[in-house]
């Protein structure tokens, strides 16, 4: 009897040395996940996606609740993730921002060193776009009117450090042109406001701008990515229209706050790994024009070093104040 015993014993202990790290962990309650923009921002768009995926493709035993903590460029998002500290119920869409905002801003309490790496999901390509009935055939066609009418025309955009204004800061740096800068919260009212006619341009992802598009209400001048993207074949790359500026890469993944368990993390790794793998997920990057950029928690944490250090240098050639 004894003996039985201890073979059961071995039996379990061996179970759970086999068993992978993610199966120690569980979340019990509805999973708060956190974005930093408002409504239709794309961070807010790709986090509904995912928890539409998680639920349809069963692969959590819990709902996926969106929190909008928009405000600070991104820095209210930051604080409140890391100050929730410990707590194995909160996740949050990090972008490029997370990464450079801090990098400009002296009052920024935390930086995406004060949260737990999860995993990078997506490289995201850009584009520039006008309104559809704009002057503006090209991208060439924009920069001489502000070359020849400094500070008249505007740009509608994110947080200062944001990709948007990165753009603009550095075709305008290479061309000596000059153009106006207005910031909004949300990735729906940047685009109110250039189809409302109170903008004249906007750098803005595919999946935000892909129906505006399609109705004919924008027009694509221009692409901020390394090759141009299979939607818009026609439409040239900042480079080959022959601006040589450094192409500005967005990149968008999950985090969560520290002082969690490793199985914690492991559980979300998992639990994201499996969601790239599906049939959705796969088609969802090809309707918007995504490049899949899967990277695990512990390559992520060295991506973080290098990305932040290429951001530090591409934002003093812009001409933008680095404080860290």
């Amino acid at each position: 009897m004894k003996l039985r015993s201890s073979m059961v014993i071995a039996a379990c202990a061996a179970a759970l040395a086999a068993a992978p790290a993610w199966a120690q962990f569980k979340p019990t309650k509805p999973v708060e996940f956190i974005v930093h923009t408002g409504p239709g921002g794309g961070a807010d768009v790709l986090a509904r996606f995912m928890a539409q995926v998680i639920e349809k493709e069963n692969l959590a035993p819990v709902r996926f609740q969106v929190n909008n903590k928009s405000g600070g460029g991104g820095l209210t998002a930051m604080a409140y993730v890391a100050e929730k500290k410990g707590d194995t119920h909160a996740i949050a869409v990090f972008t490029g921002n997370w990464l450079t905002n801090p990098l400009t801003r002296a009052e920024a309490k935390y930086t995406i060193k004060d949260m737990s790496p999860v995993v990078r999901l997506v490289l995201e390509p850009a584009l520039i776009a006008v309104k559809a009935d704009a002057p503006f055939k090209t991208l060439k066609d924009f920069i001489d009117e502000a070359k020849a009418k400094p500070k008249t025309l505007k740009q509608s955009g994110g947080s200062i450090t944001s990709r948007d204004n990165v753009v603009r800061q550095l075709l305008m740096k290479a061309t000596g042109s000059d153009w106006a800068y207005v910031s909004f919260p949300g990735g729906g009212e940047r685009i109110a406001a250039l189809l409302g006619g109170h903008v004249n341009m906007m750098v803005v992802e595919p999946q935000e701008a892909g129906e505006h598009i399609k109705a004919g209400n924008m027009r694509v001048i221009a692409q901020v990515s390394d090759k141009r993207l299979a939607g818009f074949p026609s439409v040239p790359t900042i480079q080959e229209a022959g601006f040589n500026i450094p192409n500005v890469e967005q990149v968008r993944g999950i985090v969560m706050p520290t002082g969690v368990a490793p199985d914690v993390i492991a559980y979300y790794e998992d639990l994201f790994q499996r969601l790239a793998k599906t049939a959705t997920w796969r088609k969802y990057l090809d309707d918007q024009q995504f490049q899949d950029g899967f990277m695990k928690s512990a390559e992520l944490t060295k991506f973080f070093d290098v990305y932040t250090d290429q951001m530090r240098g591409i934002l003093k050639e812009a001409g933008a104040k680095v404080v860290r």
